[in-house]
């Protein structure tokens, strides 16, 4: 495309390896023009920096030097890459693989679209290719995040480019002027929830975020049967909460929250079935704790 808009792509790695460099290579296979791609590496012991250095000798890695999870270390790279002056930067997850149109399609969708701050693919699952992981990002009448689409087939029901509250955090393009105004990534939530905070602090400067369903990409992460662990039902439930607070959430959610999350602890703690979810309900507990009394950051996990 002519006077294609400059791009800068950040991929946070940490030990994964194959992943990256079939992430790095999909990148390539774009064959975007000017396309600038950042690797962070989060101390990986697994020669993910001589590999990438190694195969791809033009690309920019920056060492990490301790873990601040998806926010913390993705602003290193946002901060590295605002003094480079793009116009969009992608924050892209290491598991994923792109199609070869998807940047230009992406770029096609908002080249008469200035209004649009925030953008993402639509996300397919790596294992079922045909089927959607995330067609972005909406609310549920009770206040949780919720992704649109999730774990449907393809029957082409996306086609055209459509607005949405937010998009997944495992590929999202930022225009720079929308960082200007809003920000980066609110380190406190440490990962999950994020995003959904970003994309909702950049739409209150009055950008849009919008979905291109002919860009799309392939996600190896949160499978179809995928059981989160303890340490996400621990982020989910205190950044949830980090998010209501700043956002000045209605009395309504909060009641509805407080009262789901209660529901949950007890069925883990006294029915006999939910005995295996002791974990979690643990987790679950100290992330409504935690949000009281303000522990951000990563989870303090007692060893026992």
């Amino acid at each position: 495309m002519q006077n294609a808009p400059k791009i800068i792509s950040i991929i946070l790695n940490t030990n994964r390896k194959i992943d990256t460099l079939a992430c790095i290579q999909s990148i390539e296979d774009n064959q975007y023009p000017g396309m600038q791609i950042l690797v962070l590496d989060n101390a990986s012991t697994d020669g993910s920096v001589e590999e990438i250095n190694a195969i791809f000798p033009h690309i920019t890695i920056l060492n990490l030097e301790e873990n601040k999870g998806y926010a913390g270390n993705n602003n290193i790279g946002l901060t590295y890459a605002i003094k480079q002056n793009p116009d969009w930067v992608f924050v892209l997850n290491e598991d994923i693989i792109l199609a070869k149109d998807a940047f230009e399609q992406m770029m096609l969708a908002v080249q008469d679209r200035s209004e649009v701050g925030i953008l993402g693919p639509l996300v397919y699952h790596f294992d079922d290719p045909e089927t959607i992981q995330s067609a972005g990002g909406t609310f549920t009448k009770g206040g949780d995040s919720l992704h649109l689409g999730q774990n449907l087939k393809d029957k082409g029901q996306y086609q055209d480019p459509y607005e949405v509250a937010w998009i997944s955090g495992c590929a999202i393009g930022i225009r720079m002027k929308a960082i200007a105004q809003a920000g980066l990534i609110d380190e406190r939530f440490f990962y999950y929830w994020e995003e959904t905070d970003w994309c909702f602090r950049i739409k209150e400067q009055g950008w849009k975020a919008l979905v291109v369903p002919k860009a799309r990409i392939w996600h190896k992460g949160v499978q179809k049967n995928y059981l989160p662990s303890p340490n996400v039902t621990y982020y989910a439930t205190r950044n949830r909460l980090l998010f209501y607070k700043k956002h000045k959430t209605s009395i309504t959610i909060w009641f509805s929250t407080i009262w789901e999350f209660a529901k949950t602890i007890l069925s883990w703690t006294l029915l006999p079935k939910w005995k295996s979810r002791s974990e979690h309900r643990d987790a679950k507990v100290q992330g409504i704790v935690d949000f009281l009394f303000q522990n951000w950051g990563q989870r303090k996990v007692k060893v026992k």
